[in-house]
């Protein structure tokens, strides 16, 4: 089949590649010219695994190819995925304005009927307006269809290769069976497409990021009651995660949700409960636990060495949102840093894949170091902030020399407190008394 891709960022460039690989013929269209020359020259501009290697073969093969004429890949393919950004206004909701560019981009340029395709995450009632928007700018016919991206930073490509399920939101019979068939080769075994109506799969969308929001969120509130009281909150976390009604994902207490989906999702869909006279208690509530979450781990750091924190150096271990990205959008390290930096404090940091996106977070306020250790170097503490698997199991003597004290605040509570204890360690952690 072919396909148009509108939008090269990480949802469209994954969702480009992963279509190609299962030998659809797939154009991706980016308005960035140098962007573009990257993605043909083998460049990735994101750090996904796997991406680049599944780019190169399928370009390699001739069914990805990159382009900045939407008019000529509409005119060739039968179904256009919208993948554009929806940023975050200031009032909380997500801005649609890219969305509704390339819809009458699409519009304008239709030589017959097509499928479109809403992948980016919109509000419920984004695929009418639409429609209506396709409606005024074109004669031929279409159907805009919801399908909402499921995609988990750091293994996008395996989920979209091997999808728990795909949401398709069609009004349509016949917009339904031709994205059936585009996901038939995800499911080689055993049906996981779930078909319901537009609205229904843009709201699905929102319902997952934010219930899952709210159970990172509760823990936490679970986690600074465990320090206040005495329990352990990785005790009370194995406790309730096995049971099988709660499981055990997403409860992990720590400096709370950051990336581009969560803290966006949420805030848009109290927007769109707001526009619609609802108030959304449990869901406002997961994102003020949320910020918190970061505000407590400072006051870790000011009940230490005080407000002032002139003369002070820190040693920051991880600046992305999460391990196996470089994406630092909300990302818990930008507050803690610059909160740092507010009160007279020097700040070395390390992250394997995230220092080049720091940059433009942090300019040369911070010391970009070439290794984790030497960002240790004549350090007072060393602060854990993304849990990287080469952070998991460092060489404590080492770090102990390095440092000026030997202490260590962990906001992802990877290390075990028994064995820094006796290594002479002053360990701070989420969730339980120090």
């Amino acid at each position: 089949m072919k396909i148009t891709v509108i939008g090269t960022g990480y949802v469209g460039l994954v969702a480009g590649a992963c279509l190609a690989d299962m030998g659809n013929n797939v154009i991706c269209i980016d308005n960035n010219v140098e962007k573009l020359n990257q993605l043909k020259n083998g460049i990735i501009p994101i750090y996904e695994p796997g991406l680049e290697e599944l780019v190169k073969s399928n370009v390699l093969e001739n069914r990805l190819t990159f382009s900045d004429d939407i008019d000529n890949a509409v005119k060739v393919s039968q179904v256009c995925f919208i993948a554009v950004g929806t940023p975050q206004g200031e009032d909380g909701s997500a801005d649609l304005q890219y969305v509704f560019e390339v819809a009458k981009s699409i519009a304008k340029a239709m030589n017959g009927y097509k499928v479109i395709v809403d992948k980016s995450t919109v509000p419920v009632g984004t695929a009418e307006k639409v429609t209506e928007l396709i409606k005024a700018n074109t004669t031929y016919s279409f159907d805009v269809v919801s399908n909402p991206e499921f995609l988990k930073q750091g293994n996008a490509v395996d989920d979209f290769l091997h999808p728990d399920r795909v949401i398709i939101g069609s009004n349509s019979d016949e917009a339904t069976k031709i994205m059936q068939e585009i996901y038939s080769p995800f499911f080689r075994t055993g049906n996981r497409v779930i078909v319901m109506d537009v609205k229904s799969a843009e709201m699905t969308k929102y319902a997952a990021n934010s219930f899952l929001a709210v159970k990172i969120s509760f823990m936490n509130e679970i986690a600074n009651l465990c320090e206040k009281i005495g329990a352990d909150a990785e005790m009370v976390r194995v406790g309730i995660s096995t049971d099988s009604r709660i499981g055990n994902k997403f409860l992990f207490p720590g400096l709370g949700y950051g990336g581009s989906c969560f803290p966006k999702d949420v805030k848009a869909l109290v927007n769109t409960a707001k526009e619609n006279r609802f108030d959304m208690s449990i869901i406002k509530a997961a994102d003020n636990v949320n910020k918190k979450q970061r505000v407590l781990f400072i006051d870790k750091i000011k009940a230490k060495f005080g407000s002032d924190l002139n003369g002070k150096v820190f040693g920051v271990w991880g600046l992305a949102f999460k391990p196996k990205t470089n994406d630092m959008r909300e990302a818990p390290a930008i507050t803690i840093i610059n909160a740092l930096l507010e009160m007279g404090a020097k700040v070395k940091a390390y992250d394997p894949k995230a220092m080049e996106t720091a940059k433009f977070y942090f300019g040369d306020k911070i010391t970009y170091t070439k290794n984790s250790y030497e960002a240790l170097e004549g350090a007072d503490a060393m602060l854990l902030l993304t849990e990287w698997n080469e952070f998991r199991r460092p060489d404590f003597e080492r770090i102990k020399t390095l440092l000026k004290s030997p202490v260590i605040f962990d906001g992802r509570n990877q290390y075990d407190a028994v064995r820094l204890s006796e290594k002479g360690f002053e360990y701070h952690q989420v969730g339980k008394g120090n």
